[in-house]
C-alpha cells in the first residue's frame, strides 16, 4: 500500500481523536457548562449534522483545487476550531465551533476517501478504506482514552489544546505525502453528472445501510460513559479503559474487514451483522456485571467497525461513476448515522430505561439494517463489477 495512505491515517487519527474523545467528556462539559448530560450528547450530534451536511457541499466546492491544498486547508479549519472551543465558557458557541470542525473534517475526509481510492488498483477499495479507517480505530484505541484522561487530570479544555498540537504533524504529513496535483486519472466529471450517481438505487442502499450501523454505534458509544459509571457502578476512571477495550475491537474489525470487504463483502454482513445485533443486545443485559461489559465491548467494536465499514466500502464501489463525489457520499452516510446516534440515545435516556437505553437503542437500529439486508441482499450484493 502507497506510503501516502498511512499519512493521511495519521491526519485522520487526529480528526477521530476529536470526534468520539467527547464520550469520556461530557459530564465534565456538562458540569462546567451547566448542561445536562443528554444535551452535552449534542455537540456529537453537532459534529455529525456538520460532517453528513459539509461532505458534500467541501467537496463539490473544492473539487477542481488540488487535493493537497484542500486536505490542508481542511486540517487549518478544524484546528482553528478547537482553538476557539478550547477558550469558550459558553454552550452554544461550543456547539457552533463543532460543527466548523465537522466541516473541516468532512472536507478533509471526503477529498482523503477519493484520493485513496486513486493511489491503489480498482479492487483493492476496501484495503485502502481500512487503512484510513485505521486512523479512526487506533484514536479510540490510544487518542480518545488519553484524552479522557488528559482531561480528567487538567480538564476538558487541555484535551481540545492537545487535538490543535496533534494538527501540526498532521498537517508536514499532508504536505510532504500528497502530490500538489490532481490524482483524479483523466477529465473529471461534470458535478452534474456526479450528482446524478444519487439516482443509483445501490448507491442509495448502501448509503441508507451504512447510516443505520454507524447510528446504532454512535448512540451506545456516545453514552458509554454513563453505562460504565452509573449502570456498572464503577469509578469514572474505567470510562478510559471502556473506550479502549471498544477501540481495539475496532480496530481489529476494520482490519479483517479490510482483507475480505472486496472480494467476500456476503460473508461479512451474513456473519457480522447478526452477530453485531446479538452483541448490542447482550450487552444491553449484562451492563451491570463489569466484567462482561468490557468482554462485549471488545466484541463490539470489532462487529460495529467490521460491518460499518464493509457497507461503506459498497457505497465506494457504487458511487464509482462520481471520482471527485464519491468519497463524500461515504463520508455524508458514515455521519448521517453519527448525527441522529447521539440524539436517539439521548432520546432512550428520557424513557425510564435507564442509562443503557442507548444500547438499546443501538439494538434496534441495527436490526432496522438487518431486514433491509435480507430484504434487498441479492440486489446490493451485486458483483462490485457491476456497481458503477
Amino acid at each position: 500500500m502507497p506510503f501516502a495512505l498511512y499519512l493521511l491515517a495519521l491526519a485522520v487519527f487526529v480528526m477521530g481523536t476529536s470526534e468520539f474523545m467527547l464520550a469520556g467528556l461530557l459530564p465534565a462539559i456538562a458540569t462546567e457548562l451547566d448542561v445536562s448530560v443528554g444535551t452535552a450528547g449534542l455537540l456529537n450530534s453537532a459534529f455529525a449534522v456538520g460532517m453528513a451536511v459539509g461532505a458534500p457541499v467541501m467537496a463539490a466546492f473544492a473539487r477542481r483545487w488540488p487535493p493537497r491544498l484542500t486536505l490542508v486547508s481542511c486540517l487549518l479549519v478544524f484546528a482553528g476550531s478547537h482553538v476557539i472551543g478550547a477558550l469558550t465558557p459558553v454552550f452554544s458557541l461550543l456547539l457552533i465551533t463543532r460543527v466548523l470542525s465537522a466541516l473541516g473534517n468532512a472536507g478533509f475526509l471526503a477529498v482523503a476517501l477519493s484520493t485513496a481510492t486513486t493511489l491503489v488498483p480498482g479492487d483493492q477499495k476496501g484495503r485502502a478504506l481500512s487503512i484510513l479507517l485505521s486512523g479512526t480505530t487506533i484514536a479510540t484505541v490510544a487518542g480518545v482514552p488519553a484524552g479522557a484522561l488528559l482531561g480528567t487530570v487538567l480538564g476538558w479544555r487541555a484535551t481540545f489544546w492537545s487535538i490543535v498540537v496533534l494538527c501540526i504533524p498532521a498537517v508536514f504529513g499532508v504536505i510532504r505525502g500528497i502530490a500538489s496535483k490532481s490524482t483524479t486519472p483523466g477529465a473529471a466529471p461534470q458535478l452534474r453528472a456526479e450528482l446524478e450517481q444519487l439516482a443509483n438505487p445501490r448507491l442509495v442502499l448502501a448509503m441508507t445501510l451504512g447510516a443505520l450501523i454507524n447510528a446504532g454505534t454512535f448512540a451506545a458509544f456516545t453514552f458509554f460513559a454513563p453505562v460504565v459509571t452509573e449502570t456498572a457502578g464503577l469509578a469514572e476512571g474505567w470510562v478510559s479503559v471502556a473506550l479502549v477495550m471498544f477501540g481495539i475491537g475496532s480496530f481489529f474489525g476494520v482490519t479483517i474487514a479490510g482483507r475480505l470487504s472486496d472480494r467476500r463483502p456476503g460473508l461479512v454482513l451474513a456473519v457480522g451483522g447478526p452477530l453485531l445485533l446479538t452483541g448490542w443486545i447482550s450487552l444491553a443485559a449484562v451492563a451491570s456485571h463489569p466484567v462482561m461489559l468490557f468482554v462485549l465491548l471488545l466484541i463490539q467494536g470489532l462487529l460495529s467497525f467490521g460491518v460499518g465499514s464493509t457497507v461503506i466500502t459498497r457505497v465506494l464501489y457504487a458511487a464509482s461513476g462520481a471520482p471527485t463525489m464519491g468519497g463524500s457520499y461515504a463520508t455524508a452516510a458514515l455521519n448521517a448515522g453519527a448525527a441522529a446516534g447521539p440524539v436517539l440515545g439521548a432520546f432512550g435516556l428520557t424513557t425510564g430505561l435507564g442509562s443503557s437505553a442507548p444500547v438499546w437503542i443501538a439494538a434496534a437500529l441495527t436490526a432496522v439494517a438487518l431486514v433491509i439486508m435480507c430484504l434487498t441482499g441479492r440486489a446490493f450484493m451485486k458483483p462490485k463489477e457491476a456497481m458503477g
